[in-house]
């Protein structure tokens, strides 16, 4: 009997011991990366690269300052929205605008051809009679968030995520398009170098259509044109130009999502998610696509965007920008240049 209680005082003690330590153990902090080890963790999971030991130490050191940059941003507090370390961590901000927008605004944006002169028509619902969340994903009108790469072609993948949404809601049928195809062909846009989402659509129009992602893959760059060899798998009869004003792309986006400029800023680069609300360029470089809004846990109003820099960038690729932001052209000038095209 006293050989049993001996051993069950044993266990116990030894259970106690094991806590405590266990406790110690969580109690201390673990130590804390380098900078420089935090570079390799983020080269691992990002699966980069370097051709030397030269431009890998350039390339830690703008790593260094966007994350100083971060730091600084997501500690000044109060804010609705959060900046992380994605894949663009270790290129400037100048270098990121340059490759990887690629927004240029036509002179005749001003003067719109007569394939969009038509009236931009109101929607009958009312402000309250329109829902107070719409989200283009939950109808299966959005298709998977895609990556333009080191190419300014933001606006090819603007308008085709329009077009995909539009053909969505008009057949039942949720298709890819390409991207590739508007990059090589459009004549009036300037391939990786920057064009526009309403040229886009004259060349889907006047080309009889546009072929499946499939069908003419995305490879990143501008090559020859190839639509004479493929087949058009959708086409359009016009596209539509929303006036300026939160309120015209609130009554567009109820129809479908449409395609927008905006004035992507160093923040933009890094945002992680939240409803965005910081600063903005001083003009509008590139394009996205609105597919819904929304109001978030705060109360704040938000438009949802459909991004193409890929699923590590922002939330999953999406984003939150803020509705109602008192400016007729909203935050970043995103209710300034907006267009979707109507299926044939």
């Amino acid at each position: 009997m006293a050989m049993k209680v001996d051993l069950m005082n044993i266990l116990i003690t030894l259970f106690f011991v094991i806590s405590m330590f266990n406790t110690q153990t969580r109690g201390r902090s673990q130590p804390k990366l380098s900078v420089s080890e935090r570079h390799e963790l983020w080269m691992s999971r990002h699966g980069r690269v370097y051709k030397d030991e030269v431009e890998k130490g350039e390339r830690f050191m703008i790593f260094k300052e966007n994350m100083k940059f971060i730091e600084s941003v997501n500690k000044a507090g109060n804010l609705s929205y959060k900046l992380g370390m994605n894949e663009f961590a270790d290129i400037t901000s100048q270098e990121f605008l340059a490759k990887f927008t690629g927004l240029n605004i036509p002179n005749s944006y001003l003067s719109p051809s007569p394939m969009s002169s038509t009236e931009f028509i109101i929607n009958d619902l009312s402000d309250d009679d329109m829902p107070s969340n719409l989200d283009w994903r939950e109808s299966g009108a959005v298709t998977q968030v895609k990556h333009q790469g080191r190419c300014g072609c933001c606006w090819a993948f603007s308008a085709v995520g329009s077009l995909e949404g539009a053909y969505k809601i008009a057949t039942g049928n949720l298709m890819e398009f390409s991207e590739q195809e508007l990059l090589d062909c459009t004549t009036n846009n300037y391939g990786c170098n920057g064009g526009f989402m309403t040229n886009a659509f004259d060349f889907i129009k006047e080309n009889g259509g546009i072929s499946r992602e499939s069908d003419y893959e995305y490879l990143g760059e501008q090559y020859t044109c190839r639509s004479q060899e493929k087949t058009a798998a959708v086409q359009i009869s016009s596209y539509q130009v929303v006036p300026e004003g939160e309120t015209s792309l609130l009554q567009a986006v109820t129809k479908q999502p449409v395609s927008i400029g905006i004035a992507a800023s160093q923040d933009l680069q890094f945002y992680a998610g939240g409803t965005y609300d910081g600063s903005c360029a001083d003009r509008i470089n590139h394009a996205v696509t609105a597919i819904g809004y929304g109001t978030d846990e705060k109360g704040q109003k938000y438009w949802l965007l459909k991004n193409s820099w890929g699923t590590s960038w922002g939330e999953n690729g999406f984003m939150k920008i803020i509705r109602d932001y008192g400016n007729p052209a909203g935050l970043c000038d995103i209710a300034k240049m907006s267009s979707y095209p109507n299926i044939a």
